[in-house]
């Protein structure tokens, strides 16, 4: 599940990024850029913090 939400979080991450580069070299008009980041903006937000969440320590990795 992890992984899912590391892969997806950079989707978003990318969807938020490369649109302004294909708008800047005219591939896509202004609302299509819009809605793919607003898409990516969503994606990042919700699947970022599940991707970063720490793992619990196993009981052999735990110091003490």
């Amino acid at each position: 599940m992890r992984t899912v939400a590391i892969i997806t979080a950079l989707i978003g991450l990318a969807l938020t990024i490369v649109p302004s580069f294909f708008v800047f070299l005219g591939h896509i008009s202004w609302g299509d850029h819009a809605q793919l980041m607003f898409i990516g903006m969503i994606l990042w937000f919700i699947f970022a913090p599940i991707g970063m969440k720490s793992r619990k320590p196993s009981a052999e990795n735990r110091k003490k």
